[in-house]
């Protein structure tokens, strides 16, 4: 009676396999899901706010050379400040408002419309990086619960991407959404917060590598279905072993020879 030992390259391999599977998967999930979008998210009303365009680049073969954006016209903002870029130039536009508003005794006549950061010779978002664009803002309305502010990407093979579709609650995401800023109430008891906001992702003078960090830990993920899928491999290769000596036949008893049988009658 024999038995057939247990494959063992198979399992590990297989082990590997679905590690290396879940962590492709996870990594393209990312890279589909990166959109433009305004950082932090929220605001107080009738407060200042440092906001973070955060913009990156979805294309695999081009890189992000011009970005810009849009301020919404029916809710005017009177001051807008930006941060330089290093190897980028920075371009605004302004638009009369009727009637002129009032920000802090003063009335306002003109304020920005448009912003737009154009990469100088050599320099741009390549694919898998990302870069924050920051803006200075307020005082922010108080009648309205969100800013919406379209944008248009621009790569170097002459693809312009706009982020400019509205977001409906309770809806599937749109391909494309715009920015959005949600407005909030402030704590203290005229209303507001009284401090500007910093976003805590803003980085200013780099271009960061968006996959940097998701990689490390996505890869590891793999590695460890992977190490869990060889450990598996190894004890059932060992249970096998255990299994196929147990069920070993005994070796059956040497039959006399002849001469000893006939001593045996004498």
């Amino acid at each position: 009676m024999t038995t057939t030992p247990l494959p063992k390259r198979p399992i590990a391999r297989m082990g590997c396999a679905l590690g290396a599977a879940l962590a492709i998967t996870l990594l393209t999930g990312g890279v589909a899901s990166a959109h433009v979008t305004a950082q932090p998210g929220t605001a107080v009303k009738g407060d200042r706010a440092i906001v973070a365009l955060n913009v990156p680049t979805e294309s695999d073969t081009a890189g992000t050379v011009k970005f810009e954006l849009t301020l919404p016209a029916d809710h005017p903002i009177a001051e807008v400040l930006t941060t330089p870029w290093p190897g980028w130039t920075e371009g605004v536009t302004k638009t009369r408002v009727t009637p002129p508003i009032e920000s802090e005794g003063e009335r306002v006549n003109e304020v920005v419309h448009t912003i737009t950061w154009t990469a100088q010779p050599g320099n741009r978002i390549g694919p898998g990086q990302f870069a924050n664009f920051q803006i200075s803002i307020g005082p922010l309305p108080q009648d309205v619960d969100q800013l919406v502010m379209p944008a248009v990407q621009t790569y170097d093979d002459g693809k312009a991407v706009s982020w400019d579709q509205a977001q409906t609650p309770g809806a599937p995401e749109p391909a494309h959404p715009a920015p959005v800023l949600t407005l909030v109430a402030g704590t203290g008891a005229d209303g507001t917060a009284g401090h500007q906001q910093d976003p805590t992702t803003a980085t200013t003078g780099t271009t960061v590598t968006s996959s940097d960090n998701t990689a490390r830990w996505l890869a590891g993920a793999g590695l460890l279905v992977g190490a869990l899928g060889l450990t598996a491999g190894l004890r059932r290769r060992r249970a096998g072993k255990r299994r196929t000596g147990d069920f070993q036949l005994a070796p059956e008893p040497r039959q006399p020879s002849d001469r000893a049988r006939r001593h045996s009658r004498s």
